[in-house]
Formats: C-alpha cells, sequence, structure tokens
C-alpha cells in the first residue's frame, strides 16, 4: 500500500510502499499524533524503517493496496 508522509519544514513528501495494512499504518499515525510514540515508525516493502518525528508531522495520506501489473499491455 501507498503511503505519503509530509514533513514540516521539508520540501518532499516522503513516499513508500509499504507491506502494512491500512489499520496498522493508522495506529501507528494515532499512537504518533497522541503522544503515545516520539516517532512514527514505517517498514517499506523492502524492510527499510522510515523513522518521522512526531512532532514534525504534517499529514500522512494512506492510499489503497497497489496491485502489481503484469504484461506489456496498455493503462
Amino acid at each position: 500500500m501507498e503511503v505519503k508522509i509530509g514533513v514540516q519544514h521539508a520540501p518532499r513528501e516522503i513516499v513508500l510502499e509499504s507491506g502494512q495494512s491500512a489499520e496498522e499504518v493508522e495506529s501507528a499515525v494515532s499512537e504518533a499524533l497522541t503522544g503515545k510514540a516520539p516517532l512514527l515508525s514505517l517498514t517499506d516493502d523492502h524492510g527499510r524503517k522510515v523513522l518521522v518525528p512526531a512532532d514534525r508531522l504534517a499529514y500522512v495520506e494512506i492510499g489503497e493496496p497497489a496491485q502489481r501489473k503484469v504484461g506489456f499491455g496498455t493503462l
């Protein structure tokens, strides 16, 4: 699933493909925003961790699960 994270005072957003479910991502964001966790921690499809300080979060956009495309067909 695609997750876009806006960070305050940063010109670009962070975009990652995560194997986590929408509920897991939403739970992690909720914990970071309520102060239960000092960092928003997400893991991408390649196993890399993305850590963002909770006080610097501008927005988090949770996309729909990505479906893999196979073949050479047109979109």
